[in-house]
C-alpha cells in the first residue's frame, strides 16, 4: 500500500472526483475537502470575499490564484494537525500546487499522492449536462460548461504534468462506473 496522509484528486469536471474523494476519505478516515462546495459556501457568505467570489464563479472561469488562495488559507488552518485529507478540486493551476506542495511540506506530510481521474471531453460534457438536469446547479450551463473544460485544457492539463514530477501519480480511467473507478483506485493504491 502507498503511504501517504494528503491526496489530490484531479480530473476534468464530471469526472467523478465528489464521488470518488467523499468515498475515499470514509474509507481511510479522511478530512474529505471538496473545494467547489467550500467555494459555493463561501460565495454565500455576506462578506467583501464572498461578493467577490460569487461574481466570478457566476462567470464560469476558474478562479484566480490569488482568491482560490485567500479560500485555501482561511480553511486550511481548520485541519486539525495530523489529519488525513482527500483534496477535490485543488489544485487547479501550477501555483496552487506549489501552495499546497509547501502546506504539505510545512505540516509536516508525507509525500502527498496525487489520482488523476481521466475523462474525455465529449464524455465529461456529457455528464455536465445530466448533471444540470438532476441538480440544477448555477455553474452547470452549456456555456458555463464549455469555459470551464476550455480552462481544464488549457490550465489544469500543465498542473497534471506538474503534479507527475512533484507527487506520487495515479491515473485512473474515468469512464467505467462509479464502483468499477472506486476498485480502480483501491487496487492503484493498495487497498484492499
Amino acid at each position: 500500500m502507498i503511504d501517504f496522509d494528503t491526496v489530490f484528486l484531479v480530473g476534468p469536471q464530471g469526472s467523478g472526483k465528489g464521488t470518488q474523494g467523499k468515498r475515499l476519505a470514509a474509507k481511510l478516515g479522511f478530512l474529505y475537502w471538496g473545494t467547489g462546495d467550500i467555494l459555493r459556501a463561501a460565495s454565500h457568505e455576506d462578506t467583501p470575499l464572498g461578493r467577490e467570489l460569487a461574481s466570478e464563479m457566476g462567470k464560469g472561469a476558474l478562479l484566480s490564484d490569488e482568491l482560490m488562495l485567500r479560500v485555501a488559507e482561511q480553511k486550511l488552518d481548520a485541519i486539525p494537525a495530523g489529519t488525513g485529507v482527500v483534496f477535490d478540486g485543488i489544485p487547479r493551476r501550477v501555483a496552487q500546487a506549489d501552495f499546497m506542495l509547501e502546506f504539505a511540506r510545512r505540516e509536516g506530510r508525507k509525500r502527498p499522492l496525487a489520482i488523476f481521474l481521466d475523462l474525455p471531453r465529449e464524455e465529461a460534457k456529457k455528464r455536465l449536462l445530466a448533471r444540470e438536469k438532476i441538480e440544477g446547479r448555477a455553474d452547470d450551463t452549456p456555456e458555463g460548461i464549455e469555459a470551464r473544460l476550455r480552462a481544464y485544457d488549457e490550465v489544469i492539463r500543465p498542473t497534471i504534468e506538474y503534479l507527475k514530477d512533484k507527487t506520487t501519480f495515479v491515473e485512473i480511467d474515468g469512464r467505467p462506473s462509479m464502483d468499477e473507478v472506486e476498485k480502480s483506485i483501491d487496487a492503484a493504491i493498495g487497498i484492499q
